[in-house]
């Protein structure tokens, strides 16, 4: 459920979020070139594509296929969504499944199984706001806003090892956090920090 307040962002999502929540939202019934493909990362031309991960703020998993072929799977996005909620204000917003792409192909990467962790998805305007008054690396207009943005770790990998992964793909934006032990990617222009 959408809170939609026209007047304020930081009370709620703007009419454009909705437009924006919709047509990732249609994204599972058409053919979306991802970013990963834009960007030349080798996936299976056919297939189906299978992502696990938890939130490590809720311990809520998703493991499963999101994507056959070319097509994203709507039923698996609806819980994708959920899994990735803001968990501060418990607001569901629908994730860009090209950013699932990306991780999909850094998980691929690594040769492991074991689940990635997710330190932050979808985050909204107010989590935002108030993530950003305890920290200088909180973005203004951070991508996390729109469902684009993922934060992540992964057991028994380190984050430079994830980060060189992510960077080498050259799909949309990569920061490297050391020191609080994540790495960030997004469906961006392809950027370093």
């Amino acid at each position: 459920m959408f809170l939609i307040n026209s007047d304020s962002p930081e009370q709620g999502i703007s009419r454009r979020d909705v437009m924006k929540a919709g047509l990732w939202a249609a994204a599972g019934t058409f053919l979306l070139p991802s970013v990963a493909e834009a960007a030349a990362i080798k996936m299976p031309s056919s297939g189906s594509y299978d992502i696990a991960f938890v939130n490590t703020h809720t311990g809520e998993n998703f493991s499963g296929t999101y994507r056959v072929g070319a097509k994203y799977l709507p039923d698996a996005f609806e819980e994708i969504n959920y899994v990735l909620r803001d968990f501060r204000t418990n607001e569901v917003f629908p994730i860009d499944p090209r950013v699932i792409d990306i991780i999909y192909s850094v998980h691929r990467k690594t040769g492991r199984n074991q689940p990635l962790e997710i330190l932050s998805g979808y985050r909204s305007p107010k989590t935002n706001a108030m993530l950003r008054d305890a920290s200088t690396g909180v973005a203004r207009n951070s991508m996390h806003l729109s469902g684009q943005a993922i934060d992540f770790r992964m057991a028994g990998v380190s984050t430079r090892g994830l980060r060189d992964i992510a960077t080498g793909f050259k799909a949309g934006g990569v920061g490297y956090y050391p020191r609080s032990n994540f790495v960030h990617v997004d469906t961006g222009k392809f950027r370093t920090w």
